[in-house]
């Protein structure tokens, strides 16, 4: 049995595109993207404990959306770890599902991506970040990205990222509807029309302000077609956008959760009371995105 800890912690935390631009297609049908991604203070959290075999059982207000069975993506991911690593190491997982899958934040691929990190700890195997995110890419073109969980900016199909440094801790409210899209919908509604790269990504911003301001100039190519398939993801985000202090509301992903970006974390959390209180079949959850990535702890 490798390594020698016994126990270990690891947070998948919500991914949010905060501008998505789809610029092509390739010839083997998987289309090309240039992102920002960043990476909330909330999320799924994950613990992993030795044991003869691997074993996933899930909890939380979203465990039914995850299966906890051999086809669930973490399992899968623990598995090509183990046949990267040529071991046959069990493990319990544990995972506390926070953050609802299929709406654009992340989800199974956040969760594959924690299994990645963890387990490279909770085994003491060594792989670098870099070598993590190619095991990763066998499991979904956001799993590269969602091991790193720090801003950054990604383009081809994913698999390349570029760290950005963003202002820090900046405020946004998520909303979700409780209806999910297919992405594989999403993208055949877009049509084959693209857009161009983003605009060009500062070494940094120096306030908040600037930060809006580029985003005004960014947005997600996919959020036209996202509510044209469900209409009521339209209706998050002019219901975030009209609330007081709300700087810039879009969806994020290929939807079906909406952000907005407000002015502090106060604002943002009275403008989730409000919402909450007119939709309480929505999910609304206030955040934070730390300026540095979350690991293990």
């Amino acid at each position: 049995m490798t390594g020698s800890l016994q126990l270990w912690r690891e947070r998948a935390p919500a991914k949010i595109n905060l501008a998505l631009h789809v610029t092509g297609r390739r010839a083997d049908g998987f289309h090309t993207l240039d992102t920002l991604v960043a990476f909330a203070d909330d999320g799924d959290t994950l613990d992993f404990s030795r044991a003869d075999r691997l074993q996933l059982t899930v909890t939380g207000p979203f465990s039914g959306h995850a299966p906890g069975t051999a086809d669930d993506l973490a399992a899968r991911a623990a598995h090509a770890l183990r046949e990267a690593a040529g071991i046959g190491d069990g493990v319990a997982i544990q995972m506390q599902k926070n953050i609802p899958a299929g709406a654009g934040l992340g989800g199974g691929s956040a969760d594959a991506a924690a299994v990645l990190r963890g387990l490279n700890t909770l085994w003491g195997l060594g792989f670098s970040a870099q070598e993590l995110a190619a095991i990763g890419r066998s499991l979904g073109a956001d799993v590269p990205m969602c091991v790193h969980s720090n801003p950054l900016r990604a383009t081809g199909t994913g698999e390349t990222v570029r760290q950005i440094t963003l202002p820090p801790d900046l405020p946004l409210l998520l909303v979700w509807p409780g209806i999910m899209v297919s992405t594989t919908n999403v993208f055949s509604e877009l049509g084959g029309k693209f857009g161009t790269a983003l605009p060009v990504i500062p070494d940094a911003w120096p306030s908040i302000d600037a930060f809006t301001d580029w985003l005004t100039q960014a947005g997600n190519d996919l959020e036209a077609p996202a509510i044209r398939l469900e209409p009521e993801i339209g209706t998050v985000r002019d219901a975030i956008a009209a609330q007081p202090g709300c700087r810039i509301a879009r969806m994020t992903g290929s939807g079906s959760a909406c952000f907005g970006l407000f002015s502090s974390k106060e604002v943002a959390a009275r403008a989730g009371t409000a919402i909450a209180k007119n939709r309480p079949h929505w999910w609304v959850q206030p955040v934070s995105l730390p300026a540095s990535g979350i690991g293990g702890q």
